[in-house]
């Protein structure tokens, strides 16, 4: 399982934000590109997710599991998005917004046993009937990335998730990501701007050069 773009030239308007990039993110792997704010980061993932503005174009192939998506709806990409904003719906609960992730293939008397099995592992059961402006931002984060994961993707795209977050839960919740994504064996490829997210050992692209690969320990 692996998410690779090949000679991907990325235009926005007139501005040429990419050129040629050529990389590949192996199962269970968290590759990072790291820029400034602003540089076009969440445009290369709006790109591979399949979600682009009218003014954006781009040249190059795109492939999971070593079959092309570029002609693929965004929906049938089976790639995941993960935010700086949760995302979650206000006008479900804790556990319906888990429940609304599950492919659409789980039947409806399943999909609140997966959800409520999901927050037993996380340890949050007594959150299941709260509305999401009713817990913690550290617990809509948790709750945001386990909806993209039982949506059972092949790859997710991690938008600056931590950005939001205060010093201590951002470093707790880094963890939680990477864990979990290891768990689920899936390519992951993160933009940040902060070094920090960068997971030890872990892959660097550097924006607006991201020819050039460094490793960090």
């Amino acid at each position: 399982m692996c998410l690779s773009v090949k000679n991907l030239t990325i235009n926005n308007g007139e501005q040429r934000l990419l050129t040629s990039l050529t990389l590949s993110v192996a199962r269970g792997e968290i590759l990072t590109i790291m820029g400034p704010s602003g540089c076009g980061k969440s445009t290369l993932l709006g790109v591979i997710a399949g979600h682009t503005a009218p003014d954006c174009h781009y040249q190059g192939q795109i492939s999971l599991n070593d079959r092309p998506i570029n002609a693929l709806e965004p929906d049938k990409r089976r790639i995941g998005l993960l935010f700086q904003d949760d995302l979650l719906f206000p006008h479900l609960n804790v556990w319906q917004n888990l429940a609304f992730g599950l492919p659409s293939a789980v039947k409806k008397n399943e999909r609140k046993k997966r959800a409520y099995e999901t927050l037993a592992a996380l340890g949050l059961t007594d959150l299941a009937c709260q509305s999401p402006g009713q817990i913690s931002g550290g617990q809509r984060a948790r709750i945001s990335l386990m909806r993209s994961l039982l949506a059972e993707p092949d790859a997710i795209l991690l938008d600056e998730p931590f950005s939001k977050l205060d010093k201590d839960l951002r470093i707790q919740f880094r963890d939680f990501v990477f864990t979990q994504i290891r768990q689920q064996n899936i390519p992951a490829l993160m933009v940040t701007h902060d070094q920090d997210d960068v997971p030890p050992d872990g892959r660097l692209l550097l924006w607006p050069e991201p020819s050039a690969e460094t490793s960090h320990a």
